[in-house]
C-alpha cells in the first residue's frame, strides 16, 4: 500500500513521542521505551512426543489451528492421519505457537488446543514478557512475515521453516500492559472491519441471486408480464409464452465438436485464440471457425459451460461449437444453454465429459427472432449494471483488507500509541 493510502488508515492514530531506532530492518523504528531481544529468550521450541488420547491437528492459513477432522469437514477432502507410529508426532498445548510449512508465506499460527502436531511443525512456548494475544498479531504481520522469508533459501527450495530460522529474528520487547491493549484494539477493530468485509460478500452473492434470478426470468418467461402462457413440457422449464417454440436443441441447433490439436501447436500468445472445454487454452497460428459462435465445453472439469467466441479462432476437440440452423440471438442462446447446466449431463470418469448425442436430445423454448435480440440486449444491460456493482463491493472488500493489515502492521510496531485506548462502553458493557 502506498503512502497516500495509508493516510486515512492511520491519521486518525498519534505516534508515540518519542522513537529511537530498533536496529531491526524489519520492525524499524520503535518507541523510545521499548527494546528488541533474540526470540530464543521469548520462544522455546517444544520437543514432546505426541500422548495418549492427542487428537491431530492442522495448522492451516486459513482457519489456524484446528483439529485435522474438522479441517476435512469444512474443506470436504480428506487428509491422511496418522494411525501408527504416533510417536513422531509433537505434543502441543493451549498458549503454544506452530510454525507450519506454510508459515513463510502467512506467518505463524497461534494453537488455542491440547493435541499433537505434525513432526513438520515447530511448536513454540512462550517463556517470558509474553502476551500471547499480542503476539497472534505480531507473528501474522506483513513484515514479520517477510522477516521469516528472509531468513532462508529453504523456502524456495520447498523445504520447511525450523526453530532455527525464527531465531534469527529478534522480536519487540513491549511492556506486558501495552500488549494486551494493543491486542485489545486489534480485536476490536478487525472484527468491525470482519463484519464490514462479510457485509460486503453477502451483497456480491444477493446481486448474483438477482443477476441469475433476472436473467432465468427474461431467458424462460420472456419481457411481456402479460403475454398468455403455455405449458412447455419440460418439466424445469414450466410455463413459456405461448407464441415461443419448445423444440428438440437438434432442430434448432447443430452442434458441432471442434478439431484435434497437439499442445506443440499452442503457445501463451499468438494469432488466434485456442477454445478447449474451460475457454482458451492458449493461441495458434490457425483458425478453424470464423464468426460469433457459442461454445459449449465437451470434456474437462467444467465440461458443460459456456462462452462465446468472436472472429477468428481454433475450436479444439474439447470444446462444441453451437452453429443455429435458423436465425438466432447469440446472447439468448448463450444464456438459454447456460440455464441448462449442462454440466449435469456429463459422464463420471476420470476425465468427465458429455456427448453431442446426448445434448441434442434436449429441448429449447425458442422466441421469434427480433424478441431473442430484445431479451438479449435487456440481459446484457442488466449484467452490465449488476457486474458493476459486484466490481465495487470487491474493491471495497480489498480496501477493507489494506485498512485490516495496516492498521496491524501500525499497532504491533509501535507506529501508533494506543496506551489511553479503552474499549467503547457500548462494547464493554
Amino acid at each position: 500500500m502506498s503512502t497516500m493510502e495509508q493516510m486515512p488508515v492511520l491519521e486518525k492514530y498519534q505516534p508515540y513521542p518519542q522513537y529511537k531506532d530498533s536496529g531491526l530492518g524489519w520492525l524499524g523504528q520503535i518507541p523510545n521505551h521499548w527494546r528488541s531481544i533474540q526470540s530464543r529468550r521469548l520462544f522455546s521450541s517444544r520437543n514432546v512426543k505426541a500422548l495418549v488420547g492427542d487428537r491431530q491437528l492442522a495448522a492451516t492459513q486459513k482457519y489456524g489451528v484446528i483439529f485435522q477432522d474438522i479441517f476435512m469437514d469444512l474443506e470436504g477432502r480428506r487428509v491422511v492421519q496418522v494411525q501408527k507410529g504416533a510417536e513422531i508426532l509433537k505434543h502441543v498445548e493451549p498458549g503454544d505457537f506452530v510454525i507450519s510449512m506454510r508459515s513463510f508465506q502467512g506467518g505463524i499460527e497461534y494453537c488455542g488446543h491440547e493435541g499433537c502436531v505434525s513432526s513438520a511443525y515447530v511448536p513454540l512456548i512462550p517463556i517470558k514478557w509474553v502476551c500471547s494475544d499480542y503476539f497472534k498479531y505480531l507473528f501474522k504481520s506483513a513484515s514479520y512475515i517477510q522477516a521469516l522469508q528472509s531468513t532462508s533459501n529453504l523456502v524456495r527450495d520447498g523445504q520447511a521453516l525450523r526453530f532455527e530460522n525464527f531465531s534469527q529474528i529478534d522480536l519487540p520487547v513491549v511492556p506486558a500492559e501495552e500488549q494486551r491493549t494493543i491486542a485489545a484494539f486489534l480485536d476490536y477493530e478487525t472484527a468491525r472491519i470482519d463484519k464490514l468485509i462479510a457485509r460486503q460478500q453477502r451483497l456480491i452473492e444477493l446481486l448474483k441471486e438477482k443477476r441469475q434470478a433476472v436473467i432465468s426470468h427474461a431467458v424462460t418467461k420472456g419481457l411481456n408480464p402479460d403475454a398468455p402462457m403455455k405449458d412447455s413440457g419440460v418439466e424445469w422449464l414450466g410455463e413459456v409464452p405461448e407464441h415461443w417454440q419448445v423444440a428438440k436443441l437438434s432442430y434448432v441447433l447443430k452442434l458441432k465438436s471442434g478439431d484435434g490439436i497437439t499442445s506443440e501447436d499452442i503457445e501463451p500468445e499468438g494469432s488466434y485464440p485456442v477454445f478447449g472445454g474451460n475457454g482458451v487454452r492458449g493461441y495458434t497460428t490457425k483458425y478453424n471457425c470464423y464468426g460469433d459462435f457459442v461454445l459449449i465445453g465437451r470434456q474437462g472439469a467444467l465440461c458443460g459451460n459456456i462462452n462465446i467466441a468472436k472472429g477468428r479462432f481454433y475450436a479444439s476437440e474439447h470444446a462444441v461449437v453451437v452453429h443455429p440452423q435458423k436465425q438466432c440471438g447469440i446472447t439468448f442462446i448463450s444464456e438459454f444453454l447456460r440455464l441448462m447446466d449442462l454440466g449435469q449431463y456429463s459422464v463420471s470418469a476420470a476425465q468427465p465429459g458429455i456427448s453431442v448425442e446426448r445434448i441434442n436430445m434436449l429441448y429449447i423454448a425458442l422466441p421469434p427472432y427480433a424478441e431473442q435480440v430484445s431479451i438479449g440486449e435487456q440481459v446484457t444491460e442488466v449484467k452490465t449494471k449488476i457486474e458493476l456493482l459486484m466490481m465495487q463491493a470487491s474493491k471495497g472488500i480489498e480496501l477493507l483488507k489494506e485498512r485490516r493489515t495496516a492498521l496491524i502492521s501500525a499497532a504491533v510496531t509501535g507506529k501508533i500509541d494506543l496506551r489511553g485506548w479503552t474499549l467503547p462502553s457500548e462494547v464493554a458493557a
